[in-house]
């Protein structure tokens, strides 16, 4: 589809140039001549007309194709039997067959009609000579070699055009639709690590608030009032815990409080621990407070200690547990074990905490392992890099 003015100007321009140099050249062959090169052109000109539309489309109607082509081959037969200098019309007539027409077939037909009438045109004008057929062949036979050769080569390079224009526009609906499914699976690992965040911390503390609230109600019921006011206490600390760790998850900072140490974090986690399960627990830490450990490798261990320390008040039925947490330079390690009843680690598990941990030890570039038999204990590790895998939360190592 192209636009008609540029045509219009240049048919417009081609004719009135023609026409002129056509009637000064017939002016010595007398009225004759100049009468049938006006006519030719003339002729030319509503052949134009006819398959003008087709310009706009990409291609003009049969029947305007039907009559325009013959109208511009007899212009120009007739013109170049009147008028030599007429052939000139050759260069238009050409490159408008080429560009109304729907097949390349149709292209190099019409073509020929042209070809075929400008041979006829100067046999004709010669007194259908033989030297007037001979230069007739020739002048059309390398009209019609340029203007194939021509036709298929523009045609070609316009193919190329929107094969490209194509694959542009897939390309391009390709990258919309890997957008949206980046945008799902972000929304999707997001909803994993909410789901992370939400179990390894809220799922915990209102776990140890039930157990608490048990205590606390067994122990009134027993009147043993001091014991249950210090198990109340304990569990307004664990609430003011649940809300601070809920606003965390709101403002997606769930990490170490900005002026808690790692070490600090730890105690808190264990000496909750050692209230709520009433177990002896043995800690070591020994951290490197130069070593720069992002705030990310923190979370991950205070997560998988909470973890750890949850699944073994629920399920070890253990009577001690060890922890040991250790950070350098180039790594950092959590290591948890208790003497409990042990479990299968090859057996199908149903619950999401052992999974959710190794996703997100995982996602930090980490790895855990989980060595365990039923009856001989547990021993959970967790080894990550001091620098974590995926981008670190807000905030700096206290």
């Amino acid at each position: 589809m192209y636009s008609t003015r540029w045509w219009d100007i240049a048919v417009a321009g081609g004719l009135a140039a023609i026409t002129a140099f056509a009637v000064a050249g017939a002016v010595g062959s007398g009225w004759p001549g100049s009468l049938g090169a006006t006519a030719s052109i003339l002729v030319f000109a509503l052949g134009y007309l006819l398959i003008r539309p087709g310009i706009v489309r990409g291609a003009a109607r049969p029947w305007r194709l039907a009559l325009g082509v013959p109208a511009i081959a007899a212009a120009i037969l007739f013109g170049i039997a009147a008028v030599p200098f007429l052939a000139m019309l050759q260069a238009l007539a050409f490159p408008l067959v080429w560009i109304t027409t729907t097949t390349r077939r149709g292209a190099v037909l019409g073509s020929t009609a042209v070809a075929g009438a400008t041979f006829l045109g100067f046999w004709a004008g010669g007194g259908f000579a033989l030297s007037a057929m001979w230069w007739g062949l020739l002048t059309a036979g390398v009209s019609l070699g340029f203007a194939v050769a021509l036709g298929l080569w523009i045609g070609a390079i316009a193919d190329y055009g929107e094969d490209r224009a194509r694959l542009v526009a897939e390309l391009t609906a390709a990258q919309e639709q890997v957008e949206v499914l980046s945008r799902e699976r972000g929304a999707a690992a997001e909803r994993e690590r909410l789901g992370r965040d939400i179990h390894d911390t809220l799922a915990q503390t209102l776990a140890g608030l039930a157990l608490l609230s048990e205590r606390a109600r067994r122990q009134l019921g027993r009147g043993e009032a001091d014991a249950a006011a210090a198990t109340i206490a304990t569990v307004e600390q664990l609430s003011r815990d649940a809300l601070a760790e809920a606003r965390s998850l709101i403002a997606r900072t769930a990490a170490v409080p900005a002026d808690t140490a790692l070490g600090d974090a730890v105690e808190r986690l264990v000496e909750r621990f050692r209230t709520e399960a009433g177990l002896a627990v043995e800690m070591t830490v020994d951290l490197d407070h130069d070593a720069g450990t992002t705030r990310e490798t923190q979370l991950v261990v205070l997560r998988c200690l909470q973890e750890a320390l949850s699944n073994i008040r629920k399920h070890a039925d253990a009577e001690s547990v060890r922890v040991t947490v250790s950070a350098g330079r180039d790594r950092a390690r959590l290591e948890v074990s208790d003497d409990g009843g042990g479990f299968d680690v090859d057996a199908r598990r149903t619950g999401f905490g052992l999974d959710g941990m190794t996703d997100r030890v995982a996602l930090a570039g980490g790895t855990l392992t989980v060595d365990s038999v039923p009856g001989g204990g547990t021993v959970l590790a967790v080894d990550l890099p001091a620098m974590a895998a995926s981008a670190p939360t807000r905030g700096q190592n206290a």
